[in-house]
């Protein structure tokens, strides 16, 4: 191995005074931070926060210091049914609900993995895996409808945010701690030949602690409740005993069988027209599979534009933190000039990224509308973040149809936008990949 040598750092340096503009960009970016003075002001004044669809929605939402971008993203497509039918302006549907008993299924699909595995090697990467994150916030469209169909779904009102739901991080920590305890019992007795029957009733005593903690972090979820609210006319509605399950189908009554995920993941190892699932990824346990139909962009975009033109939002994951400017909403590859900047571009393409690691799916949010140019082809999308007012415009993102391209990676449609040969794909036994493979990543 050749080591950096001082007369080697000499020569860099020398290399780097010579330039004037690596001086100036020097200073700006000192004081300002590289995106802040890469910021490209033509790249923004040709990206209008205009749609020629264009859907109305509720009060922007914010997750905070939680990463429930997934349940926030599901449950906004949810609440423009209730919008609609109720004539109402806002609505928002109780995200910490579906995180409570996303944390208790989680922790149930962790321990049944650990028993599935005590085979394996503790210092192996399929128990290294499993221990990174065994109940992290991160999600997919199919645990969120594993939880509506097991669970049904609340008003915020009927259960409000906790400052552990709000910022997930020390109730996550504890939790993760307690259950890499419980993994490295359970491990250990197994290796001590412990019976069957008693590492699944040690496994149950497990559950019951992480119950317990939910309960103290974020309060017990309703049983039943009642729902209240006042339409647009001003006249006020009250609904009595209702359960989460009857909310849902009386008020929402989405079948989620019809609703699938199509992903676009153009690397060697996946061809197109196929279906996918990923080993080990889920939370409940005999819930549906995580499952995708992988397809080149045009075709997740195609789908969208079906649904949207029908007046019904598009769930979509994307990775987010690539090329999008926070404050301004501005998500498009050109957004950032950095060859100006830091003296060198960045040329992988989509398929390389994910294959070593510089991009993968990290964030859901909706698509609220399209713009199509005068051909009928979008040029830029309409994007329901879920931070709040303050980025973007009000909290909306705009995002460039450069962009959808290459930063993302998965939509989910009703089954009728889709050809009978992409449903098919959908439907026949999905090619299942390893835990850590790209396709298997949460957004957050």
């Amino acid at each position: 191995m050749e080591n950096i040598t001082f007369s080697r750092l000499s020569e860099m340096e020398a290399r780097f005074d010579a330039s004037s503009a690596a001086h100036v960009a020097m200073n700006a970016v000192v004081n300002l931070g590289i995106n802040e003075v890469a910021k490209d002001y033509a790249v923004e004044r040709n990206i209008p926060y205009q749609f020629s669809i264009s859907l109305d929605q509720g009060e922007i939402t914010n997750q905070k210091r939680s990463g429930r971008c997934w349940m926030f993203a599901a449950l906004n497509t949810m609440r423009s049914h209730i919008i609609k039918t109720l004539n109402i302006d806002t609505f928002e549907l109780s995200q910490a609900y579906t995180l409570f008993y996303d944390k208790l299924e989680k922790a149930n699909y962790f321990l049944e993995s650990i028993l599935k595995t005590l085979d394996e090697p503790t210092d192996g990467r399929l128990i290294a895996h499993l221990l990174t994150a065994p109940l992290g916030d991160g999600g997919q469209w199919d645990m969120l409808c594993n939880l509506v169909e097991k669970y049904g779904l609340v008003p915020k009102d009927a259960y409000k945010e906790s400052v552990s739901s709000s910022a997930t991080a020390q109730m996550n920590a504890y939790m993760t701690e307690k259950l890499r305890e419980d993994a490295c019992i359970l491990r250990t007795e197994y290796q001590n030949c412990a019976s069957k029957e008693k590492l699944l009733a040690e496994k149950e005593q497990m559950l019951d602690t992480i119950y317990h903690i939910l309960c103290v972090c974020l309060g017990k979820p309703p049983k039943t409740f009642t729902f209240e609210y006042r339409d647009k006319d001003n006249v006020f509605h009250r609904d009595e005993n209702l359960t989460p399950k009857e909310f849902y189908h009386k008020y929402i009554g989405m079948d989620l069988s019809e609703y699938i995920s199509l992903i676009n993941a153009p690397t060697a190892d996946k061809p197109y027209y196929r279906s996918y699932t990923v080993q080990f990824l889920g939370n409940v346990v005999e819930g549906r599979i995580v499952k995708y139909v992988n397809l080149p962009s045009e075709e997740l975009k195609k789908a969208a534009i079906a649904q949207l033109s029908d007046g019904e939002p598009v769930w979509f994951g994307c990775d987010v933190g690539k090329r999008s400017h926070r404050d301004s909403g501005i998500m498009d590859p050109d957004i950032y000039d950095l060859p100006s900047v830091l003296g060198t571009s960045f040329g992988m393409t989509k398929a390389q990224r994910l294959d070593y690691g510089q991009s993968v799916m990290t964030h859901a949010m909706v698509f609220q509308g399209v713009n199509l140019d005068k051909d009928g082809k979008p040029d830029r999308w309409k994007v329901e973040n879920s931070w709040g007012e303050e980025p973007g415009k009000k909290g909306y993102y705009v995002m460039s149809d450069k962009w959808f391209d290459e930063y993302n990676y998965q939509i989910v449609v009703r089954r009728k936008y889709l050809s009978p040969e992409i449903l098919a794909a959908y439907d026949s036994d999905p090619i299942e990949l390893k835990p850590w493979d790209p396709c298997g990543s949460l957004a957050f």
